[in-house]
């Protein structure tokens, strides 16, 4: 919807929003894992607990096949990568750590996607919903087959 939704002109939003979204998210890591008290908690042992950015590959095709790989890189964050978005980085992505540039114009973007009509929250939820069964009905799958084989095997 971001590619159809008027942007202010030479700043088309198609491709800013997920990263914005994860940019905003990285922030609230760092507000909460960089806090006084998260500080206290380490000294007692606690550990972070990484955002993870799963399967960053790029489905636009208008956009470098390393589009969000790159911009989603940045400390003590994880990325799984599709085959072939993995060999595309191999072969001609450059590494630095980058979520941070993305964060100087994260609320803008927000911002201007939520004056195009397009309500972030509500896309966030559906995909933590969406995304929440797919690796719940991933986890049964593989529980079910360790079960066979675990039977097969007795």
């Amino acid at each position: 919807r971001a590619g159809a939704a008027g942007a202010a002109p030479g700043r088309p939003l198609r491709g800013r929003a997920a990263i914005a979204n994860a940019c905003a998210a990285y922030a609230d890591f760092g507000a909460l894992f960089h806090s006084p008290r998260w500080q206290a908690l380490t000294s007692q042992g606690s550990l972070v607990q990484r955002p993870l950015w799963a399967s960053t590959s790029t489905k636009d095709p208008s956009l470098p096949d390393t589009y969000y790989v790159e911009a989603l890189i940045g400390e003590q964050t994880v990325n799984t990568l599709p085959p072939a978005t993995f060999a595309a980085y191999r072969d001609h992505g450059k590494p630095a750590p980058r979520i941070r540039e993305g964060m100087a114009e994260e609320k803008l973007v927000l911002r201007e996607l939520g004056e195009v009509g397009i309500d972030l929250e509500e896309i966030t939820a559906t995909l933590e919903r969406e995304g929440v069964a797919s690796f719940a009905a991933s986890f049964a799958s593989l529980l079910s087959v360790i079960e066979r084989k675990a039977a097969a095997l007795a």
